[in-house]
């Protein structure tokens, strides 16, 4: 059971365990519990014969455990499993067999099987949303993924790897300063690796020259609202609402202005035209 945030790499860690494994030259066949609609899951894992519903293929159809035998099957996001799902893949983890949709004739299969999830199993069984049979079951061996802020001196070296990755593939040399990985390993990565691929992609394709010296973050273009004192702004009886939200509306500004530095750059954070004649007004009136 591999535990872990979203994009932390679960599924690599599953394909590691594959690669390094007697059944390396076996098949690992991956499946999304939760990207499969509950009617389909079903015929998707176990299989169905020929003539077991409308719809179904002449020749019936191999479940991923079949697909998967001998080899590994890896079964992702599987806090998504269905509770009647849970029960059949128990069995399937208890006695080794499967028996298709519509059959009659249980198989005899030898699978491994690596389960994922982002959610807290624990919870969800005492919530009654997942077995506990089931939780205790696949809980054999378990596997714990840090996320990215818990490792940051990892972070140049995926850096290095997506920047050799993307380079390669928009056929570009592109190469990072050595302050942005710094800013880059105080940044919190709510997203994890996946959310570092795709701006480690994003810099690649719209950054000019040669060296990436900026890179934007998530949390560089928000505002953090905790972060600014508004215990000084008088709200006593009688005080008009109006007034007291003029008043934070300018705290807001002037710490904006002093955190972005432009007008330019606080309008577009704080998602409004700076053309505007009322708001360049405002701008002003905010340093007074």
């Amino acid at each position: 059971m591999i535990t872990g945030e979203t994009g932390v790499g679960k599924d690599v860690i599953a394909q590691i365990l594959h690669e390094n494994s007697p059944r390396s030259d076996k098949p690992f066949v991956r499946i999304n519990c939760g990207a499969i609609p509950e009617t389909l899951l079903e015929s998707e894992l176990f299989g169905y014969e020929p003539g077991s519903f409308t719809g179904a293929r002449k020749g019936g159809k191999m479940g991923l455990f079949e697909v998967a035998n001998h080899g590994i099957l890896f079964l992702d996001e599987i806090g998504e499993l269905p509770i009647v799902l849970q029960v059949k893949l128990l069995r399937v983890l208890q006695d080794g067999k499967i028996t298709r949709i519509g059959g009659t004739v249980p198989k005899q299969l030898d699978v491994r099987v690596i389960a994922a999830t982002n959610r807290s199993l624990s919870d969800m069984v005492l919530k009654g949303k997942f077995r506990e049979d089931l939780y205790y079951r696949l809980n054999v061996v378990p596997i714990t993924v840090p996320p990215l802020r818990e490792r940051v001196e990892e972070i140049p070296e995926f850096v290095n790897f997506f920047l050799s990755k993307y380079n390669k593939k928009y056929g570009m040399n592109k190469s990072i300063d050595a302050r942005v990985i710094s800013e880059m390993q105080r940044y919190k990565w709510p997203g994890n690796i996946r959310e570092l691929e795709n701006v480690i992609e994003r810099a690649i394709v719209t950054s000019k020259g040669d060296v990436i010296t900026d890179i934007r973050l998530r949390e560089s273009d928000e505002l953090d609202l905790d972060a600014i004192d508004f215990s000084t702004i008088q709200t006593e009886k009688g005080n008009k609402l109006k007034a007291t939200l003029e008043v934070y509306e300018k705290r807001l500004l002037q710490e904006a202005l002093k955190k972005y530095g432009s007008t330019r750059k606080t309008a577009q954070v704080l998602g409004v035209d700076r053309s505007s004649p009322i708001l360049c007004v405002k701008f002003l009136w905010s340093w007074q």
